[in-house]
């Protein structure tokens, strides 16, 4: 019997009944959004605090939108323009906030642990949104909830993710997430983006995107993270484009039809050509709309002590 969780810090702390709980609670969420209605009252009485301390616009307008067809009342809190800029604390913010009566904190922030930290120290329930180069939970579960709506199940699919693997939440947290649920995994990008010893989380490792290609059913293209990295890793984003960008000609080599999927925001003519974003083959705008019904598929969970 799985153990309860009181917060979404990480895939790391969730067990696979969990995850996938979490998947067929979205599956419910999803159907809802395709209703006349999309709302629900179902968490009328909880009140919920935005906390993004890093800039952030598609992930927190998913959560605003979830927790506002999921009934909660919000609270949205940019560092941008509060005290965080005068100097005040991580705890002192929080409890501010708290003092409000909050259920609740979504937040992002941009050193890795802080939704950890601030878990031991608030009575709130947290969700963490993306702490650093460290976890970015649901978009993993976003990630995962949309290879199965695609392809119907994802154990024993194979699933690459291209780029910068060494500054990337999203690339940890989906290795987390497909190993649970029984996909085969592999990293590819240029040897000093790709972090030492990621074999001992059981990912395969390619240097060179046409062989990876060949072997997948899915290629999750990540972006270049240049706002995180204080050093060049490649020579210029014009080598990294010929050696690792996925456009029409590479796909059009391979003799089988994959799956393309991005958690954004897009470098267009980077790491992926608009024409295959555009194309047939890309989920991207799935993977979006999906985000939605998977944050309220959390919230819910987590509010209602399901998880």
């Amino acid at each position: 019997m799985s153990k309860n969780v009181h917060h979404l810090l990480g895939i790391k702390g969730l067990e696979k009944g969990q995850i996938e709980t979490i998947l067929d609670t979205a599956t419910n969420f999803s159907e809802l959004l395709q209703a006349p209605v999309k709302k629900t009252p179902a968490l009328r009485d909880i009140t919920i605090a935005n906390l993004f301390f890093e800039n952030s616009t598609r992930t927190r307008v998913s959560f605003e939108l979830a927790e506002k067809r999921l009934g909660a009342d919000i609270i949205n809190f940019s560092s941008s323009s509060s005290s965080v800029k005068k100097g005040e604390t991580l705890i002192d913010t929080v409890n501010n906030i708290l003092s409000m009566k909050v259920d609740m904190v979504v937040m992002r922030h941009p050193a890795p642990g802080a939704c950890l930290f601030l878990s031991k120290h608030i009575n709130a329930q947290i969700v963490n949104a993306g702490d650093g180069t460290h976890e970015h939970p649901t978009q993993a579960l976003l990630d995962a909830f949309s290879i199965k709506q695609k392809l119907g199940d994802i154990s024993g699919k194979k699933v690459v993710i291209v780029g910068d693997i060494k500054h990337s939440r999203v690339a940890l947290s989906n290795i987390y997430c497909l190993k649970m649920l029984g996909a085969e995994v592999m990293v590819c990008g240029p040897a000093t983006l790709i972090p030492k010893h990621i074999e001992k989380l059981g990912v395969k490792i390619s240097y060179n995107l046409d062989e990876a290609l060949k072997w997948c059913d899915v290629a999750n293209m990540l972006r270049i993270q240049l706002e995180r990295q204080d050093q060049r890793f490649f020579p210029s984003l014009r080598e990294y484009s010929t050696l690792y960008g996925l456009d029409l000609n590479r796909l059009n080599k391979l003799d089988k039809e994959i799956t393309i999927m991005h958690p954004g925001p897009i470098n267009r003519g980077v790491e992926i050509s608009s024409d295959v974003a555009d194309s047939q083959h890309s989920i991207i705008l799935q993977q979006v709309e999906n985000g939605v019904a998977v944050r309220m598929s959390v919230l819910f969970l987590l509010a209602q002590h399901k998880l």
